[in-house]
């Protein structure tokens, strides 16, 4: 359709595509100048970050790159932000690797924490001593229910399955991290026998709207895989089931039909049941 328009329409692709597609699309509409620009924009911090971009990357024929990378550079709202010109190849290889090692660093605290509770440690102080090093730093490092969201999961897929034929491990390995923190928190929940759980918002961050691919739903799913009843909290929701599970919205009457309260991430309304609520928060931000 963007061809429809004639020669010389330069078209921007902002979605995270497998490596070689830009490319391939430029060979297959040749008349188009077709580039590549990476959006990096955090859950509930989309706008923000529009405005201002931790860095511009864009991709494709080097001269209509760099007009839009100025153009983007322009509307920045902060001076300097720093500008990439790359391969189209290279750009969507930047993305995935992006989002894969931040994916690598919440399932590596994830799993410092699943070490933590099963000997008996104190996983913030160890967090703590370990953000002491400049080198890991103190961001990015709440153990959580698992990474989740729009991007993660399916970015550290996709790279993976771009891994065909080449040697690595690591990208096996994150994959695979996650879904086994999730059957730990499960079989953690699980060990405290309750008749019914009751799940405290769906989304993966606090203030995001955000259910897709949601680790608290894999939670979920291996807890009434054992024949545990769970129902479900969430005002974001207005019908009475999402899936196959019960949604009881009146809070009060949630808190009393729930033997164990998950949380992935803490929440002051629960404080009056702190002793139901079973939560890995604990610097209490995403």
């Amino acid at each position: 359709q963007i061809a429809e328009h004639g020669g010389g329409t330069v078209a921007v692709i902002k979605s995270t595509i497998p490596v070689g597609f830009t490319a391939r699309m430029q060979q297959r509409h040749p008349d188009l100048t077709i580039l590549f620009s990476p959006e990096f924009l955090r859950e509930g911090k989309a706008l923000y970050d529009n405005l201002h971009p931790s860095r511009i990357i864009v991709a494709g024929d080097e001269a209509p790159a760099r007009e839009f990378a100025e153009v983007l550079a322009a509307e920045s709202l902060d001076a300097g932000t720093p500008v990439l010109v790359t391969g189209t190849d290279e750009a969507e290889a930047i993305k995935l690797f992006s989002n894969t090692y931040l994916a690598m660093r919440v399932a590596f605290v994830n799993e410092l924490d699943t070490f933590a509770v099963s000997r008996g440690l104190d996983a913030r102080q160890i967090i703590d001593g370990m953000g002491l090093d400049p080198r890991i730093g103190t961001h990015y490092n709440n153990p959580s229910f698992g990474y989740g969201g729009y991007c993660l999961p399916k970015d550290s897929k996709q790279l993976l399955a771009t891994y065909e034929g080449i040697t690595q491990s690591l990208m096996t390995a994150i994959v695979e991290s996650n879904e086994k923190r999730m059957q730990f928190i499960a079989d953690e929940i699980l060990a405290r026998r309750p008749r019914t759980v009751g799940v405290h918002r769906l989304a993966m961050k606090s203030g995001s709207d955000n259910f897709r691919s949601s680790s608290v739903q894999g939670v979920m799913e291996r807890i009434a895989a054992a024949g545990t009843e769970v129902i479900v909290h969430e005002p974001q929701l207005d019908s009475d089931r999402i899936d196959a599970y019960e949604v009881d919205n009146d809070f009060e009457r949630f808190l009393e039909r729930s033997d164990v309260i998950i949380a992935n991430r803490a929440d002051a309304e629960l404080d009056a049941v702190a002793d139901k609520v079973y939560s890995r928060d604990i610097f209490g931000r995403d």
